[in-house]
């Protein structure tokens, strides 16, 4: 059944609650939703491209210059490795099968990065240090940025959906990740070539959620937590159990579809006591956290007079999952499917005012619902050729909605794969693993905060991530990750502080090959766990890629603790990057503590010799230990090198 972008049934649906998203037809063709309009595709790299199809059909991917066909599987996915792709004007892709061609448009070749963690990574440009300024001046198209919708499974998926490629200008940056974004825009500068950035990204999430399950059950601590999560997963009874909610729940469904309260729809429906939601976004995030089923969204627009009696198009961007639309009353177009963008011709005959009156019924069969995908896809636009250089009106922003009253009383669809966001595995498998193989240059990672607790633990699980994910792409592709930064009430006294174990475990995993971290324990934030400072977090890591993966001459680490000579009653400390030590504020070198073989550590008296450190402290006559920045937030801590960079917290003991 073919139906891409063309309007069958509105309600016409297959409801697949045991998979990780809205699904199509089985027999349309489909890409991975990786790929879109807009994407970045690594370069000078062998490029795999995969979806899925009617088994037994051929499909054929084309662009530039070469094509290659392969049949469909009999479980109906592809998959098709181009050769690779170097740099170049935009092109298109086309993929095609049985009579159904999909064309992927202003595809660019660069570098992509994939943006992972948890909300300092998530964290927007429009939430970020001089935010308006910032998104005043974002006007790059050879940037561009996806974002992973939030999702988590109890087993790996193949599918995930996304916001779609979107090309970084003023309307869209504000929507980036804001650490990424500043990565990318460094990048670009200095290597003029087209970013991608793949945002993977949930606030508040723990590394082991982000572990794949068959390489975390190697680690002690979640052998069984695996095997309970795997047991539950087979449940036969629990699967059962759940059919029988699942069937429960669609019983109610047509009865939703087929009542629809018609005045909804109209003109002069008063709208006055719905609530407003914003458009892009998914329902699930803006207060409708457990809700699937039928909501309409309506808008108001006032036209310029000379485009009365004016043929309109009406661009929707993607609904997740169905929609029926109507301009001033009158249906314009509805679509099935959660991946297709809308685009509907509004005639002349519809236009016949100043305000126009936008009314959508949006139908959610389960995981995400609501008017989502990029706000540069939503506009309302003269359909004339001889009119090109009048300007769309943005749609993206405020609109009304409310959910049908059936809809309020079913509840959510039943989901046997649902669960928190904090379940070991569970990230793996709904965000990560969908996008193997698509090529990439690297990961940027900044996560940890949630695992604060778990320092010695995170010592074994951050490698395991890192060796995780490159033993799945089968690539050594570069990771670089940020030491957390400075937060809480300064330390007044030293002390075993958890987050500087944190911090430790993080600088460990730099014995890995083709890793790097970005210290930012001088620009946190005492009163905020989400310092607004991304600017300077996303050039430090863009440093260590200049660097280390294109060959750059740029300094990108400030001192590293190498080793401890003790001398008498004072420690000789020295450092890797050790050139033009100094203090980056003119002081004093402050926080090293000293500590004796009692473990009770005391400020101590740090100078610089050279490239060496000499500590000492008067209450302490036989050092047997030191620490430096070893606390939550160790506030003036002061030690650099030439390049104005800061040291890496650390210490000799392993107290």
């Amino acid at each position: 059944m073919k139906f891409r972008g063309i309007l069958v049934s509105p309600f016409f649906f297959i409801l697949s609650p045991f998979l990780g998203q809205s699904q199509v037809n089985a027999d349309d063709l489909v890409l991975g939703s990786i790929f879109a309009n807009n994407m970045v595709l690594q370069r000078d790299a062998p490029i795999t491209v995969w979806g899925w199809g009617e088994k037994g059909q051929n499909v054929t991917v084309a662009m530039r210059d070469h094509s290659a066909t392969t049949v469909i599987a009999d479980d109906g996915s592809w998959r098709i490795i181009m050769p690779p792709v170097g740099l170049g004007d935009p092109f298109r892709i086309n993929v095609a099968s049985n009579g159904d061609s999909i064309w992927l448009n202003n595809v660019v070749a660069g570098e992509v990065w994939i943006c992972s963690g948890q909300s300092n990574m998530e964290w927007t440009v429009g939430d970020s240090a001089d935010a308006k300024t910032e998104i005043a001046s974002g006007d790059y198209p050879m940037i561009r940025h996806v974002k992973i919708h939030n999702l988590t499974r109890l087993v790996p998926q193949k599918r995930v959906s996304s916001s779609g490629w979107q090309v970084c200008n003023p309307r869209t940056v504000k929507h980036f990740s804001a650490v990424g974004y500043y990565f990318a825009k460094r990048l670009h500068k200095d290597l003029r070539v087209p970013i991608g950035l793949v945002n993977a990204t949930w606030g508040g999430t723990v590394i082991e959620a982000w572990i794949e399950g068959k390489t975390l059950r190697q680690h002690k601590d979640f052998v069984e937590v695996v095997k309970r999560i795997e047991v539950e997963a087979a449940d036969v009874k629990r699967a059962a159990t759940f059919a029988k909610a699942a069937a429960d729940w669609k019983q109610q469904l047509p009865a939703a579809l087929n009542r629809p309260p018609e005045d909804f729809h109209h003109t002069n429906f008063d709208d006055s006591n719905w609530k407003t939601i914003p458009v892009p976004a998914y329902w699930e995030g803006k207060g409708y956290r457990f809700v699937d089923g039928v909501a309409w969204y309506r808008r108001r627009v006032e036209l310029p007079a000379n485009w009365i009696g004016k043929p309109l198009m009406l661009s929707l961007g993607t609904i997740d999952d169905n929609d029926v639309t109507y301009v001033n009353g009158r249906r314009v177009g509805g679509t099935d499917g959660w991946n297709i963008a809308r685009r509907y011709q509004i005639d002349p005959a519809v236009n016949d005012s100043t305000t126009v009156s936008i009314a959508v019924r949006v139908v959610d069969f389960g995981s995400g619902g609501g008017m989502v995908g990029s706000p540069e896809d939503y506009a309302l636009s003269v359909n004339d050729a001889s009119n090109d250089k009048v300007r769309p009106i943005p749609l993206a922003g405020q609109w009304k909605m409310r959910l049908e009253p059936a809809t309020e009383r079913m509840g959510p669809a039943p989901n046997p794969n649902s669960v928190g966001h904090n379940t070991p595995t569970g990230l793996f498998n709904a965000m990560i693993n969908p996008l193997i193989p698509f090529k990439i240059k690297g990961v940027i990672w900044y996560q940890g905060e949630a695992n604060t607790s778990h320092g010695r633990q995170y010592r074994t699980l951050f490698p395991m991530l890192i060796d995780n994910w490159r033993n799945k792409w089968q690539d050594e592709f570069s990771f670089y990750w940020v030491q957390l930064a400075n937060f809480r009430r300064p330390a007044m006294r030293p002390y075993n502080s958890k987050w500087a174990e944190l911090r430790e475990a993080q600088s460990k995993t730099l014995a890995l090959p083709k890793t790097g971290q970005a210290v930012t324990i001088d620009i946190g934030d005492a009163h905020s766990i989400h310092p607004k400072n991304k600017q300077d977090v996303g050039t430090r890591l863009a440093l260590h890629a200049l660097a280390k993966d294109y060959g750059h001459e740029v300094k990108f680490s400030g001192p590293v603790f190498q080793k401890m000579a003790i001398q008498g009653d004072q420690a000789r400390l020295s450092f890797q990057f050790s050139a033009g030590l100094k203090s980056s504020d003119g002081n004093p070198l402050a926080r090293f503590e000293i500590a004796a073989a009692d473990k009770r550590f005391y400020w101590a008296e740090a100078k610089i010799l050279g490239n060496e450190i000499i500590i000492s402290s008067t209450e302490v006559k036989a050092p047997m230990a030191v620490r430096y920045a070893w606390a939550d937030n160790p506030d003036g801590c002061n030690l650099t090198n030439e390049t104005g960079l800061p040291a890496s917290p650390f210490r000799s003991d392993d107290w």
